[in-house]
């Protein structure tokens, strides 16, 4: 039951693309150039990418961000209520 809920969660999360020239390939990530910045996505043995996806193909990467680390920092004292006169 929880793995189904894991996935169904996974499958709602939001997908975001980014598309431009494949710089690098590595069984772990794919590198490519959005404008002037190079966008290094990861890569795990579920992703789908066909085999002859070289340096200089254009592609277009479908992914999801997900929290690899979550730290909770104090937060700003509370404002004591205004006196009233």
């Amino acid at each position: 039951m929880m793995l189904a809920v894991a996935v169904a969660a996974s499958a709602a999360t939001k997908t975001y693309q980014v598309t431009g020239p494949v710089l690098e390939v590595r069984p772990d990530a794919i590198v490519v150039q959005k404008g002037t910045e190079k966008w290094e996505i990861a890569r795990d043995v579920n992703t789908k990418a066909p085999a002859d996806v070289k340096v200089g193909s254009k592609v277009t990467i479908t992914y999801r961000m997900t929290a690899a680390d979550i730290e909770v920092k104090p937060g700003a004292p509370a404002k004591a209520p205004a006196k009233k006169k």
